[in-house]
């Protein structure tokens, strides 16, 4: 088993060493794949003086957005499972365990780790930013029929063969209501599971705003409504055995 961990990286001058370093202390056989989306502020340095076979550094030539770094992420991706990760500590790569126990089992395609579905420790910051999430969460399920409490999670898992199926569009934040509505109606087996969170200010960084929220909200529409091919229903489950282990 091998685990592909994609890190879009925006900016991140301040954490992207210490995020590296949490990731490759989980106890996991894990790839690494670091886009970098354009940095000017140092960061792109940083990444050059990394020293490890796992770890393989991607340059993209211009600041595309969140979306289009985990695209090329994920085009090279070999693990059995990809897992997103973002670059800013707000996710701690601890969680990768529990994330991942649903696909290892055989049970999920794509597991989501939720922020409001758990005890564990988190941070205590925006009220009204927690209630877009839930907001946006309640509209995606409207419109999907799911039953998620964080749609707009930053911390994703998949079967690499589904994610690399997915034909995805959005090259900013917009990648969050995409792939939940094409995973949807892709009718993939769903999982969410409970994840600690360390959320950070916007004056540590917080990059997402108000006006991501309008854009989500017209992914959720958009993607909905929009017709889709018969490419996607061609991703088979992976076989469980009684005991819940994949044969």
């Amino acid at each position: 088993m091998k685990i592909s961990v994609v890190i879009p990286v925006f900016n991140e001058k301040a954490t992207i060493a210490e995020i590296v370093r949490r990731v490759q202390a989980v106890d996991l056989p894990i790839e690494i794949f670091i886009v970098d989306d354009g940095s000017t502020d140092g960061t792109r340095e940083i990444l050059a003086e990394l020293e490890d076979e796992a770890v393989n550094v991607i340059l993209q030539p211009k600041n595309c957005g969140k979306g289009a770094a985990l695209r090329e992420g994920f085009k090279h991706a070999t693990g059995d499972y990809v897992l997103v990760q973002d670059a800013d500590l707000e996710y701690d790569p601890e969680n990768y365990h529990t994330l991942l126990r649903p696909l290892i089992d055989g049970r999920a395609d794509v597991v989501y780790g939720s922020r409001f579905l758990s005890t564990l420790e988190h941070r205590v910051l925006f009220f009204w930013h927690s209630v877009g999430n839930r907001l946006l969460t309640l509209i995606s399920n409207m419109f999907t029929d799911l039953n998620l409490t964080d749609m707009e999670t930053g911390h994703k898992a998949f079967r690499r063969e589904v994610i690399q199926a997915i034909d995805l569009e959005q090259n900013r934040f917009g990648f969050e209501p995409e792939v939940t509505v094409k995973i949807a109606r892709m009718k993939l087996r769903l999982y969410e599971v409970g994840i600690s969170y360390s959320g950070r200010t916007y004056a540590e960084g917080k990059k997402i705003g108000w006006k991501d929220g309008w854009h989500a909200l017209w992914c959720i529409v958009k993607y909905s409504l929009k017709s889709h091919g018969d490419s996607y229903a061609k991703i088979a489950p992976t076989p469980v055995t009684e005991k819940g282990n994949q044969t």
